[in-house]
């Protein structure tokens, strides 16, 4: 297992963001990307669970490094997610992201939120389009 980099000021996995989430990134060895968290009360949508837009950030994000690890320097331009259930705060999710189809304009990934007892969550699925000028001055472009 192969700890990603983290990506300064990025709200979701950046050490240089003081409201970051503080994710940190895996890469296992058939390049499903992974972590898990527990969100806080500061994640909080409905009473006791998790924002929508908390997860889809949090997915978001472990799709991009899916696909950043994969070579490809990218922003999204659709994101589709689905809540298939309320996601507790206070609980170990885990998050997974892989890559699933690349083309020369378009690369596409999925990802998903495990709830302890293995099931899924909340769903999600990217595409993204290279866009190596949007990184020039930074660290990971």
């Amino acid at each position: 297992m192969e700890k990603l980099p983290e990506h300064g000021a990025c709200f979701v996995c950046g050490t240089q963001n003081l409201q970051s989430m503080g994710l940190t990134w895996y890469l296992a060895e058939n390049n499903t990307i992974h972590t898990d968290m527990v969100f806080t009360l500061s994640h909080q949508g409905p009473p006791g669970h998790v924002h929508g837009g908390a997860s889809a950030a949090v997915l978001d994000e472990a799709m991009g490094a899916a696909v950043w690890r994969a070579g490809h320097s990218v922003a999204a331009v659709n994101l589709e997610i689905n809540y298939k259930k309320p996601v507790p705060l206070g609980q170990n999710i885990i998050i997974e992201a892989r890559v699933t189809e690349v083309h020369p304009r378009k690369i596409y990934a999925t990802s998903e939120m495990r709830l302890p007892d293995g099931s899924i969550a909340v769903t999600g699925k990217g595409i993204y389009v290279h866009a190596p000028h949007l990184f020039k001055d930074s660290s990971f472009g």
